[in-house]
């Protein structure tokens, strides 16, 4: 099976699978307890935190300084982020293509009576940024706004320090969704002008079931968890130390092999669009105008419905995706590419493929050979 669904999830990097299980065997970890078995847990969770902050940039280290709240994922982070941040009766701004987690959060929060205002995006998936600045500064002033780093589905990156050079001078915070970029694009806290940022580790090729928010000294976070003070009180409940361990190390092996993995990505990524368009004449590629991640293909096989094509592929061995893994087992078509403008056609014929540091480039031109014979195929049919 070739896998080329990487921005949904990614394999565990051995070592860092390795690096866990020695932790998990070491005994029990309740880094709460304060007995020497609780303590030299307290050390191991301490030092991984201390690493994570270092690696994005941001110092935990400092009484009173940044804080990296664990959490279970991105999905979490991202409503701690929306629920947890800002005054709940104030505007809430996000964009029109935000990940499933911002967004429901946001229908929520808009159901209960608060105002969302969304920001729109242009027919090449980056928000509309004069948009932006109207929808931020109108009155009500809003107490967060909240946009991704790069988009899931089409990688197509956004400008969010341009986003944070709107609220900063306004005292906005900005909760900045940076899943899909950290680890494979350099993410600076310090400088992003986030108040708080999102991660995962099973992006990175780290374990799911962990992630983080990363929030700016003095920021504050009201908990969505109760009946614990770990964590300083903002998401109560025993940490997971071991997985904690695995996240610093696959994000010290993501950082450092970065700009190599990047160079790899990015060539397996053209050459398979390019076999594609060569074999394909009805197709229509999303983000290549435009600075996006490396790995990231996001394209309509115009003729042929999405979740047939599917289908075709996992029987003929390539595992890829039409969109966001939080919505799948829904037909409904993305509302990323809505948001863009794509004709109806092109909604009920794309495909997402992530690369990873694992593909190779034999799986690249594999998988473009299977979709376009499978492609044939069903238009012939």
């Amino acid at each position: 099976m070739i896998y080329l669904d990487n921005n949904a999830t990614t394999a565990i990097d051995p070592a860092v699978a390795d690096a866990i299980m020695v932790a998990l065997k070491s005994g029990p970890m309740n880094a709460s307890s304060q007995h020497a078995i609780g303590r030299a847990a307290r050390n191991k969770l301490d030092s991984a935190i201390s690493e994570i902050g270092q690696l994005l940039g941001a110092d935990v280290d400092s009484p009173g300084g940044d804080q990296l709240i664990l959490t279970s994922g991105g999905s979490e982070s991202n409503n701690l982020a929306l629920f947890g941040i800002g005054d709940q009766a104030a505007p809430l701004v996000v964009s029109a293509i935000e990940h499933p987690s911002v967004l429901a959060a946001a229908a929520m929060m808009q159901h209960a009576g608060r105002e969302v205002r969304v920001i729109p995006v242009d027919s090449t998936g980056i928000i509309d940024v004069e948009a932006a600045c109207l929808l931020i500064t109108k009155l009500p002033l809003p107490s967060l706004v909240s946009v991704m780093s790069a988009n899931n589905e089409t990688g197509v990156i956004q400008p969010t320090t341009i986003v944070a050079g709107i609220c900063q001078p306004l005292s906005i915070p900005l909760h900045i969704d940076a899943t899909q970029t950290i680890g494979k694009l350099p993410f600076p806290f310090e400088s992003s002008g986030a108040a708080a940022v999102t991660f995962t580790a099973h992006k990175f090729h780290g374990p799911a079931g962990i992630g983080g928010l990363l929030t700016r000294s003095g920021l504050t976070v009201r908990p969505m968890i109760h009946g614990g003070e770990q964590q300083l009180a903002k998401r109560p409940g025993t940490e997971a130390v071991a997985l904690a361990i695995g996240m610093a190390l696959a994000l010290r092996l993501a950082v450092r092999d970065r700009e190599s993995i990047a160079s790899h990505l990015s060539s397996m990524r053209d050459g398979l669009e390019q076999q594609l368009a060569s074999g394909i004449e009805k197709i229509a590629f999303y983000g290549q105008d435009v600075a996006r991640l490396p790995g990231t293909s996001c394209f309509s096989l115009l003729g042929v419905d999405r979740q047939t094509m599917l289908m075709a592929l996992d029987l003929a061995g390539l595992a890829c995706s039409s969109g966001s893994a939080c919505a799948s087992g829904s037909s409904r078509p993305s509302h990323v590419l809505q948001a863009m403008g794509v004709t109806e056609a092109a909604l009920e014929s794309a495909l997402r493929l992530g690369m990873s540091k694992f593909s190779t480039p034999e799986d690249a031109v594999l998988a473009a050979e299977t979709i376009c014979l499978q492609y044939q195929r069903l238009r012939r049919f």
